[in-house]
């Protein structure tokens, strides 16, 4: 039980960690100031392990939930970029690792190689298209926050939900045999 809670705890909210704790430097993460997140990952766990037998028939939920979480995060973590007044790349980058991150410390901590890493998996780009359109949306083209937002996240949706019916793949970088 305590395995899991902490593996379901870093993949809900190792993203926002790393990016309050690392990125933003803005002192106490939001995750550990406010105890709804916990208390919600506690619910989450316990759903989980009562219906464990039954998760092949949500798997579409959780692949629907899964897409809408990946937008979300990846335009959050642009969003908050972007107010602590850094740029561009920064919102990029943070988007992507706010929106991939706990996965991938999820990954780590249980000794599996990282699901973003894995070749063929369009995670990370798919989460990169949505910082990019948030981005683009709200800094550049000074489209209303909300109405950016929401543009990104149905983008990021739609694209994780084609990438996943279609089964796209990216290919894996190859380098030449003499380097």
């Amino acid at each position: 039980m305590v395995g899991v809670f902490f593996l379901a705890a870093a993949t809900a909210l190792g993203g926002g960690l790393i990016r309050d704790g690392l990125f933003l430097r803005r002192g106490i993460p939001i995750a550990v100031e406010n105890p709804l997140y916990l208390i919600t990952v506690v619910i989450a766990c316990t759903v989980g392990l009562l219906l464990a037998s039954r998760m092949r028939r949500f798997e579409q939920w959780i692949v629907f939930g899964d897409a809408l979480g990946l937008g979300a995060y990846a335009v959050v973590g642009a969003q908050m970029t972007l107010q602590a007044g850094l740029g561009f790349t920064a919102a990029l980058l943070i988007g992507v690792l706010n929106a991939v991150g706990g996965g991938l410390l999820r990954d780590v901590l249980a000794r599996e190689e990282p699901f973003v890493f894995k070749p063929g998996e369009a995670y990370a780009l798919v989460a990169f298209i949505g910082a990019a359109c948030f981005v683009l949306l709200a800094a550049e083209f000074q489209v209303n926050a909300k109405t950016a937002a929401l543009i990104s996240i149905a983008l990021t949706f739609s694209l994780r939900l084609l990438v996943v019916r279609y089964k796209w793949r990216t290919r894996p970088v190859s380098l030449p045999p003499d380097v």
